[in-house]
């Protein structure tokens, strides 16, 4: 398999958001699958002020190519300013979903 696949890791404020994010990207094929992790607790540093709020965790699968287009939907979608949006690195797992997600996103 040439393409390297990628997490990207996101949290929205409530599940609504991220349902709806998780949805359209799948449904455009740049990612291939989204987990939805609610009950979240995040503190954070934001404007000056340490923010102590309820969210939504997104994990969703992809290849390295489709990083760039996955971020500007997120961020197009998005309703925080500056949402959190980060590729991290699958170094190995199982070959069969490692194509399956290839596969997915072309």
């Amino acid at each position: 398999m040439a393409q390297k696949i990628k997490f990207v890791y996101v949290t929205a404020p409530n599940v609504d958001e991220a349902s709806n994010i998780g949805r359209a990207l799948v449904n455009e094929h740049l990612v291939a699958c989204v987990n939805i992790i609610e009950g979240v607790r995040s503190i954070y540093r934001w404007e000056n002020n340490i923010e102590d709020e309820k969210e939504v965790v997104l994990v969703m699968k992809t290849t390295e190519n489709n990083i760039d287009a996955v971020t500007h939907k997120i961020k197009s979608m998005h309703s925080y300013d500056c949402p959190c949006v980060v590729a991290l690195e699958i170094t190995g797992g199982n070959p069969s979903f490692l194509q399956w997600v290839a596969n997915e996103t072309k």
